[in-house]
């Protein structure tokens, strides 16, 4: 058996604060934008089944009860009751919370008391930006003010985290905008924009992130599919990621992550499902690229050793990172870790009876992808390591 005692949700989002209804509730089980079809449910995927299974023991509950059971006994419990018992049978130790999606969600602190954990918050770059230019009246102040707030939240953040890549794509040109360039697509962003707008300039958010880079704070970056509603809601651009496949291969940031080698910033790559082969092999090239396992396991729930052994195949093994990438219901941070923990023993467990790897290593190898590595990268104490 491979143990991981403590395991540190390197980058997850807060829980919903309100009662849920069944529609609410299953929207969160599903990768789609809207309803599921008539005469289907969303408890019909891996994610809904892993859930069934894991979620009502915790509840008090058999494993596999019927949703309408399961909803039920939630409804019993409470919503705040049903929470904490939820992140705190999930074995997460700590909790890299982005804080940068709208809604009733939970912040750290409040992680950290439901889930009898640690919390740390990772700052999302573009709606920094939004929030200085609600505030900014000139390009020349929103410039130095968007400078000044990035370098001020690096000094709480133990991240940043960036949506970029989605608004517009990861061929991301290999170096930072000029002066002029960054001025001129502040000026005709700030004239157009309403209060609360969302930042889509390419020129702005490629200097988004080499202000973020030049902090020396790791820097995730959202591949792949992503998740629905990453953005907070359907009409923000990076809830619609659909169509733009192509553009979310996280083999296209290879010229970024060559320019930013040797500055001192890790990179992590977020979301790479299905390309999960690509982001584990940019990994292997680049000693500061991270690959994050996240949704490739919890959307692929009883498939997801097969989805493991194929990262293993590619990455360094201290370049990858566990999280649940949950967002809104507790039960995804329950589901991400047990998927996690079923995956990583079936497959190293595997490997040790087939006498390829000793157990020794196995373990070791275990407990670097569980949590190890991220306290490395992100610097978190050690007093992490017990929650």
């Amino acid at each position: 058996m491979i143990e991981t005692p403590s395991l540190v949700d390197q980058y997850c989002h807060g829980v919903l604060r309100t009662e849920l209804g069944l529609g609410t509730f299953e929207a969160h089980l599903g990768r789609s934008e809207g309803p599921p079809a008539p005469g289907t449910t969303f408890f019909d995927t891996q994610t809904g089944f892993a859930v069934r299974r894991w979620c009502p023991p915790l509840l008090g509950l058999e494993p596999h009860c019927l949703p309408a059971r399961y909803l039920a006994r939630r409804r019993e419990l409470g919503v705040m009751e049903a929470g904490r018992r939820l992140l705190r049978g999930s074995g997460i130790t700590t909790y890299l919370v982005d804080t940068g999606l709208p809604g009733d969600l939970t912040g750290p602190a409040e992680m950290a008391r439901a889930g009898e954990a640690q919390a740390h918050e990772i700052v999302r770059l573009e709606l920094l930006a939004e929030q200085v230019a609600d505030t900014s009246g000139t390009v020349e102040s929103f410039l130095a003010n968007l400078a000044e707030s990035v370098h001020a939240a690096a000094v709480e953040a133990v991240a940043f985290t960036s949506v970029a890549g989605v608004r517009q794509g990861l061929a991301l040109a290999p170096q930072p905008p000029g002066p002029g360039e960054v001025r001129g697509a502040a000026g005709r962003w700030l004239a157009d924009r309403e209060v609360g707008g969302t930042l889509t300039d390419p020129v702005l958010l490629r200097h988004l992130l080499w202000i973020a880079v030049a902090s020396g704070r790791p820097l995730q970056l959202h591949a792949g599919l992503g998740e629905p509603g990453n953005g907070g809601s359907p009409g923000r651009p990076e809830a619609r990621t659909w169509g733009r496949i192509d553009r979310t291969d996280p083999v296209l940031l290879t010229d970024f992550a060559r320019a930013t080698a040797g500055l001192g910033t890790d990179l992590i790559l977020l979301h790479g499902y299905p390309y999960h082969r690509h982001a584990a092999h940019l990994a292997g090239i680049f000693p500061h690229v991270y690959a994050d396992l996240g949704p490739a396991l919890a959307r692929t729930g009883a498939r997801a050793a097969a989805v493991l052994a194929e990262i293993l195949e590619l990455a360094p093994f201290g370049k990858l990172l566990f999280s649940s990438g949950a967002h809104g219901i507790p039960e995804l941070h329950v589901v991400g870790a047990r998927l996690f923990r079923e995956a990583l023993s079936r497959v190293l467990g595997g490997w040790v009876a087939e006498g390829a790897w000793s157990l020794g290593d196995a373990q070791r190898v275990a407990s670097m992808i569980a949590a190890g590595t991220a306290r490395r990268v992100y610097g978190l104490d050690v007093t992490d390591a017990s929650g």
